[in-house]
């Protein structure tokens, strides 16, 4: 086993790096955090990106990806759900305007509101769903979505660190209104272009 595991263990990391530093919901969103809000302050949302996409892949392991299977009506049920979702967020985001955010009007996603936002992220279910069932590192299907959950961990948190860091490191040039107005339009029509999948899909039902 542990020859196997030290075989298939390189195709997981690269799958985490590959899936988890790619543009996507998380990421655009937290650039976006990190130029309105800066890195700090953004910190509980890394945290809780990370913390919900292994809540995520421990779900899938408990048998959650096979009730998607027996029931596809639920999945269709999340891509709606999904979408309305995102609509808000790239609303919200492509609303926002200024640097000095007054308190109660506008703050950065909690720890919280990131690990239930990963429920209503299609792309955290691709890579948990592929993951799953591609990544072979135990050929127990617990003991495998336990260690690829730590590898999006461990993986994971760097690359979405970054996203975040960069989106503070433009923050000062941004601090003209009209640049920053024109980045959160941006960013919320990234994030728009990032649902392309899901209405694809859903056009297929």
């Amino acid at each position: 086993m542990f020859p196997e595991f030290l075989s298939a263990l390189p195709a997981g990391m690269l799958f985490a790096l590959v899936t988890s530093i790619t543009p996507g919901p998380n990421n655009t969103m937290l650039l976006a955090s990190g130029v309105n809000f800066g890195f700090r302050r953004t910190v509980p949302h890394i945290l809780g990106v990370s913390a919900g996409v292994v809540v995520l892949m421990l779900s899938v392991g408990l048998g959650l990806g096979e009730a998607f299977r027996h029931f596809p009506a639920l999945y269709t049920v999340l891509e709606v759900v999904s979408v309305a979702y995102l609509l808000y967020l790239a609303w919200k985001i492509g609303t926002s305007g200024e640097l000095a955010v007054r308190q109660g009007e506008h703050r950065p996603m909690r720890f919280h509101e990131a690990i239930v936002f990963q429920w209503v992220n299609p792309k955290a279910w691709m890579m948990v769903l592929t993951a799953a069932t591609t990544i072979q590192l135990s050929h127990d299907f617990g003991i495998n979505t336990v260690i690829m959950a730590a590898l999006f961990y461990v993986v994971g948190l760097p690359c979405i660190c970054i996203w975040a860091a960069f989106g503070t490191g433009v923050r000062r040039f941004l601090s003209n209104p009209l640049r920053l107005r024109a980045f959160n339009i941006a960013m919320a029509l990234s994030l728009l272009l990032s649902m392309y999948p899901l209405f694809a899909d859903l056009g297929r039902h």
